[in-house]
């Protein structure tokens, strides 16, 4: 696999702004929500970090992607400015949804983000209409569909799969199985080892890769991305992780300890800091510089969200749609 220096330093740069984001957003979370000042609920995608980067550090700016309600690493790395980021969180006028959206609703279709979800599944027909204009247009623009492992049980998956290979629409459905649908396990909602194993009841190519591995994500959407442009169809790839903090900040974590000290050891961004070091491609200092500058533009971030104006009320009936 031979991938630019600059694309790997990109790489880290994003894990970097994802992990800062996510640790600030959840300082912003405790400080802000009982006085109101936070908009809805958060779900941090800690641990997660290197399945965003993966599939969107190669996308063109004109490939769409729709993302979850766990979504925030979705958009950094679709290029989403963290500062518009940090002030929906907080409902602000100058959020990248103009805080009329919140944490789970960060859209941006300049940057070819069609949004995240609070419906589990919901993305994924909607992810056919965004492929379907692609064919019907002939550009070699492709969609990915970020889903959970808990939305695989839903009757859009299947659904979808199935439009999508019978029509061989240019989508890459990426299943995020981080073990845990909310507080269910996995094993107590699958019959089958893998979710990626799905596929082959729709005909389409079936993925399974470790999702804390930033190379490995790459490798397997890029493939994934060649195919849907030559107009091969759809490819499902799901990526085994593992979220670090509590479903959504409120509902009781009963998850056991050492399974989660164990995933941690497995944590995406010293893996893949080690990994530059091995290859010699960065240095520790540049390691630190790196993430030096991420935090400083995060701390950045927050300071114009906390500055930033509320919706005027009067703007209330603003970018509805009867």
């Amino acid at each position: 696999m031979d991938i630019q220096r600059d694309t790997l330093v990109e790489m880290l740069r994003l894990l970097y702004t994802i992990r800062a984001f996510e640790h600030k957003a959840r300082q912003l979370y405790e400080e802000n929500r009982l006085a109101g000042n936070f908009l809805g609920a958060l779900h941090s995608y800690e641990g997660e970090e290197a399945v965003a980067v993966g599939a969107c550090v190669d996308l063109r700016k004109d490939d769409r992607i729709l993302s979850t309600h766990r979504g925030h690493g979705h958009c950094i790395a679709k290029g989403a400015d963290v500062k518009l980021m940090m002030a929906e969180l907080l409902g602000k006028e100058t959020g990248i949804s103009k805080g009329r959206g919140g944490s789970m609703h960060m859209f941006s279709p300049e940057l070819g983000l069609l949004g995240g979800n609070g419906i589990m599944g919901a993305g994924l027909p909607l992810a056919l209409g965004s492929a379907f204009t692609a064919q019907y247009r002939g550009t070699d623009q492709v969609t990915v569909c970020f889903f959970g492992d808990g939305s695989s049980c839903q009757g859009t998956f299947h659904e979808s799969l199935n439009l999508a290979s019978l029509w061989k629409l240019p989508v890459i459905y990426i299943c995020e199985n981080n073990q845990y649908a909310v507080t269910t396990p996995v094993a107590e909602s699958f019959p089958v080892p893998n979710i990626a194993d799905r596929a082959a009841g729709y005909g389409c190519p079936g993925v399974v890769v470790d999702g804390n591995d930033v190379l490995a994500v790459y490798e397997a959407v890029g493939e994934a991305v060649g195919r849907a442009r030559a107009g091969n169809g759809p490819t499902l790839i799901e990526c085994k992780t593992y979220r670090y903090q509590p479903h959504c900040m409120v509902i009781p974590d009963r998850r056991d300890t050492a399974e989660m000290e164990e995933w941690q050891e497995r944590d995406p961004i010293p893996r893949f800091e080690q990994y530059l070091l091995d290859q010699h491609i960065t240095s520790e200092a540049e390691q630190m510089q790196l993430r030096q500058q991420v935090n400083e533009a995060i701390e950045a971030a927050a300071a114009f969200a906390q500055v930033s104006s509320l919706p005027d009320p009067d703007t209330v009936a603003e970018y509805l749609w009867a």
